[in-house]
């Protein structure tokens, strides 16, 4: 039998709120268990657990979590929920949700472009400049 592996997230008390919040973005999401101290859940089938740990750690850009967005309207609704009620645009696809958690919203295009030696130059320049990704501006490129 495998060892599954799946990541913890450390909260200050909000991780039932969080879990709730993610699962609402994400479909195939579900809460699969939870108590006072810990919650886990589901997102598209990937299990995670929300630690009520309290305000010894917080999170930072080390670890961040990556969707891969087939199409621009998955890109925008992401990008749109995650910033949402406080959360924090970045560079290059990089996004802080309310909660502090770093997300990557990256176009599954991007890799293919990046690595096209014609190309990836260009594709590189040009999302150097953005904040969310634009498919369109990237192919143009």
């Amino acid at each position: 039998m495998k060892n599954k592996i799946y990541p913890c997230l450390w909260f200050d008390g909000q991780a039932l709120e969080a879990a709730k919040f993610y699962c609402s973005i994400f479909k195939d999401s579900k809460i699969i268990d939870e108590n006072p101290m810990v919650v886990l859940f589901e997102l598209n089938g990937s299990k995670f657990m929300g630690l009520n740990g309290g305000p010894n750690f917080k999170f930072n850009e080390a670890v961040s979590l990556v969707v891969d967005c087939e199409n621009q309207a998955d890109i925008d609704d992401y990008w749109s929920k995650l910033t949402s009620d406080g959360g924090v645009e970045g560079n290059c696809g990089w996004l802080k949700d309310k909660y502090g958690v770093s997300w990557q919203i990256v176009p599954t295009i991007l890799s293919k472009l990046m690595n096209d030696p014609l190309k990836s130059q260009k594709v590189m320049e040009v999302f150097m400049t953005m904040k969310k990704f634009d498919i369109q501006a990237l192919e143009n490129a």
